[in-house]
């Protein structure tokens, strides 16, 4: 069904074989990383082949989508539903990292100074965990994974906020641009902000390396190490993640898509960029600098 952008009409998709698509590419990765994990070598094809169907998946439901867009069928009311549904998403991910960041606090507020005898948790202090000294950063009162020194805020944390930061400048650039309908403009900075979410995620595989061969800094450094890595590379996989989806709100700039008027698609880009960017701000303070 055909619609008028600014009626009030909704459309109703037609069937689609992309759900059911999706939902078994991902139970082969999953499925076959987890089995791989535990020993067996020839699961990594199976999560091999996993990654490949949601490739697929993604680039069909993505045209799809796009189709249906530059095709007219999305009225105001579709667009209206979009934002709605853009938002719980960026809500539903605010909400997963609340929990990581609430885990580290947990960790060095509460925990941590029982372990070390402060009120009650005295007990603990001298039967389970003698002499044990509450200070953060820890690798518990176990010490598990041994010595290990912590990622300071100088150096490629700081390069990397300048990066994340300067980004969040280029894309509302673009945005503006996309609104006053300078496309060499857009296309720029647009490009610009892409570069610089990869830039940031390479710097952070390197940060990872340093971490692990000279710090010895892994995932099994004790609740430091868990946490961590736990959020840095929770948020470098939304980085990622958001940087693809630029590259594809790139491209379709270069095709001539959208309008001062009708851009969503790059509007809700737009809006998970900046909270990737807001996140790597908490980021930096709670866990490099504090």
């Amino acid at each position: 069904m055909t619609l008028a952008k600014e009626g009030t009409s909704y459309y109703v998709p037609h069937g689609s074989r992309w759900p059911i698509t999706g939902a078994v590419a991902l139970f082969l990765m999953m499925g076959g990383v987890s089995t791989w994990l535990n020993g067996s070598g020839a699961a990594k094809w199976i999560a091999l082949l996993g990654l490949v169907a949601l490739i697929y998946m993604l680039v069909g439901w993505f045209s799809d989508v796009i189709g249906e867009s530059e095709g007219g069928m999305y009225s105001a009311q579709v667009d209206r539903s979009f934002r709605m549904g853009m938002s719980w998403f960026i809500f539903s991910e605010v909400m997963f990292f609340a929990a990581f960041f609430g885990a580290l606090f947990y960790a060095r507020q509460l925990a941590l100074p029982w372990l070390g005898g402060d009120g009650a948790g005295f007990f603990s202090n001298l039967l389970l965990w003698e002499n044990f000294e509450a200070s953060w950063p820890s690798n518990g009162p176990a010490g598990v994974g041994g010595e290990f020194q912590s990622m300071g805020p100088l150096g490629l944390p700081l390069i990397n906020t300048i990066i994340l930061l300067t980004s969040g400048v280029t894309i509302t650039v673009a945005h503006h641009a996309l609104k006053d309908d300078k496309r060499n403009v857009l296309a720029l900075f647009l490009f610009l902000t892409l570069a610089l979410g990869f830039l940031f995620v390479g710097l952070q595989a390197y940060e990872y390396i340093h971490a692990y061969h000279d710090l010895n800094l892994t995932l099994e450094s004790g609740i430091y190490g868990s946490t961590f890595f736990m959020l840095t590379g929770f948020h470098g996989l939304h980085v990622t993640i958001g940087a693809i989806m630029l590259t594809v709100i790139w491209f379709r700039c270069l095709k001539g898509h959208f309008t001062p008027n009708h851009h969503f698609g790059f509007e809700a880009v737009a809006w998970y960029w900046h909270f990737v960017d807001v996140v790597w701000l908490g980021l930096y303070i709670f866990v490099y600098w504090l």
